[in-house]
């Protein structure tokens, strides 16, 4: 991200807009943009780049602490914690199976799909 440019993000109406902006800061840490030990926007930086309000970064930001992804520097800013990419992993892999897949697999069974019908389609789609 550039200084002073605004990111075109579109926030999603089903979940708090401080969860998201802890979801797009976990992604940074899963991708590598953010590594062990570096400092992520500061509040000021992520209000501006995405035009949304301070006290809702602080927020998301918040979440990230109470987790242990993120940790404070006095008069410095927020860091990523050593186990971060972990942690994040963990906790994403929990959600997956306990709702992403437990709502695939409703739904698979609502129209009739067998476990080999859901294989293939998850082969077709990894080839692509």
């Amino acid at each position: 991200m550039m200084n002073g440019e605004v990111m075109n993000i579109t926030f999603d109406d089903k979940q708090p807009i401080f969860q998201q902006v802890a979801y797009l800061i976990e992604d940074d840490i899963l991708n590598g943009t953010f590594r062990v030990d570096e400092q992520v926007l500061s509040v000021a930086q992520f209000s501006q780049t995405f035009q949304i309000n301070p006290a809702t970064v602080v927020k998301g930001i918040g979440l990230l602490v109470n987790e242990g992804i993120l940790y404070k520097k006095r008069g410095l800013g927020m860091y990523v914690a050593t186990d971060a990419k972990q942690k994040i992993q963990v906790k994403r892999k929990d959600r997956f199976y306990n709702e992403l897949l437990s709502d695939l697999l409703n739904e698979a069974d609502k129209l009739g799909l067998t476990t080999d019908n859901i294989m293939d389609m998850i082969k077709q789609l990894r080839k692509e």
